[in-house]
């Protein structure tokens, strides 16, 4: 689950993390009136989306009195916003964020983030904050420190005192860094968090360290374990995204579209990326990313076929599923009933299943009436799917 960042903001604060003043809204009459209660020099308005690169893009703009506020606000709502991260089709913007602004002498990065590679926490910090860093470690690669993170007793510990010194910062500065970096690691294990960002991290002229920007990526493996975050998502996130990735979310599936012709289910990630790169090799475009989530019943799993069904880009659906012992294939046999008998105009199918209760499976399949091929195996199946979608296309 990605956060907004007025949402990772009020996490930030609930830890003792300084934040600018700032509100979010979704009217340009209750962004002035925002102003007019901060009564601050200046203000910076934000488009709430969850993309990167806002700035650049319009999506960040400074105003110098509350009527200015309420026409940076009104010009921003309901704007459709595109960045680099967001794709051609950008991103709907129904609210912006009204925050005090400030003038930072400097500006750092620091973050924690999950390393799959190693499956352990790291803290990333630089000297050099900003929207701009990403661009900058492309020629100096040494501009982000990193260290690795413990967990002890539900705290995440490491040497915050070197991290600190090495982004050059000294004295009390630097020793409220330390504690500053022990919240954030604290954040990222109390939240399960993936990711825990704040750039720019700003020193103001006062010697305070305030976070400007955030972000944060909660793991959606671990949210029966924060109910209110579930409740959060629907209320924010899911009004925001792609209807059918949102869709696919609630039932149980990862899901995300693509450009091809040929629809892809499959159970596990790597079975997915698997089955894709396979395709790929075979001369086939994938028309979707579809991994079946283990608590998917066969309603949910039905759910994501239907997305297929219902594709006109999609000329062949392949299914390649492994039965586990927490997803048996003939919970996806059911599915594909389910799903194929509601199909107002069904698409050419091709099954390979193995693993647990896949011979079942195909019986079921098979009195079921549902007309599909069969694959001896994963290659096979593909070969048929991409071999169906080129003649249909020619």
């Amino acid at each position: 689950m990605h956060m907004h960042e007025f949402q990772a903001k009020e996490i930030l604060a609930s830890h003792e993390i300084e934040i600018p003043r700032g509100r979010v809204t979704d009217s340009a009459a209750d962004a002035e009136r925002i102003a007019r209660r901060y009564g601050c020099d200046r203000f910076v308005v934000k488009a709430q989306v969850l993309s990167g690169d806002r700035e650049s893009a319009g999506g960040v703009r400074f105003a110098a009195t509350p009527e200015g506020v309420r026409q940076t606000a009104d010009a921003m709502l309901g704007r459709v916003l595109v960045t680099p991260q967001t794709g051609p089709a950008g991103e709907k913007v129904r609210w912006v964020y009204v925050e005090e602004a400030l003038d930072p002498v400097r500006r750092f990065y620091v973050a924690v983030n999950l390393d799959r590679a190693s499956g352990t926490l790291v803290m990333l910090a630089s000297a050099a904050g900003g929207s701009d860093l990403e661009a900058r470690t492309r020629h100096e690669p040494g501009l982000i420190k990193r260290i690795t993170l413990s967990i002890e007793n539900g705290e995440a510990t490491g040497d915050f005192k070197e991290l600190a010194h090495g982004i050059g910062l000294t004295g009390d500065v630097a020793d409220e860094a330390v504690r500053l970096f022990a919240r954030l690691g604290r954040i990222a294990v109390r939240l399960d968090a993936t990711l825990v960002e704040i750039n720019p991290l700003a020193l103001t002229d006062d010697g305070r360290l305030v976070a400007l920007d955030a972000k944060a990526t909660v793991d959606d493996n671990a949210m029966q374990r924060h109910p209110a975050f579930a409740t959060m998502r629907s209320a924010f996130q899911m009004e925001s995204g792609d209807p059918e990735e949102l869709g696919a979310d609630r039932h149980q599936l990862n899901y995300q579209r693509l450009d091809g012709d040929i629809g892809l289910v499959a159970n596990g990630a790597g079975l997915a990326l698997a089955t894709l790169d396979m395709v790929a090799d075979a001369g086939g475009k994938a028309a979707n990313f579809m991994d079946i989530r283990t608590t998917a019943s066969s309603l949910d799993v039905a759910y994501g076929l239907e997305l297929l069904l219902s594709s006109p880009k999609v000329k062949v659906i392949l299914v390649n599923v492994h039965g586990g012992g927490m997803q048996r294939c003939d919970t996806i046999a059911e599915a594909i009933g389910i799903a194929m008998r509601r199909a107002k105009s069904p698409k050419p199918l091709i099954v390979r299943m193995a693993g647990n209760n896949a011979d079942f499976a195909r019986t079921r399949l098979e009195s079921s009436g549902i007309r599909f091929n069969e694959g001896i195996d994963m290659q096979d199946a593909v070969k048929q799917a991409v071999a169906i979608a080129r003649r249909d296309a020619a």
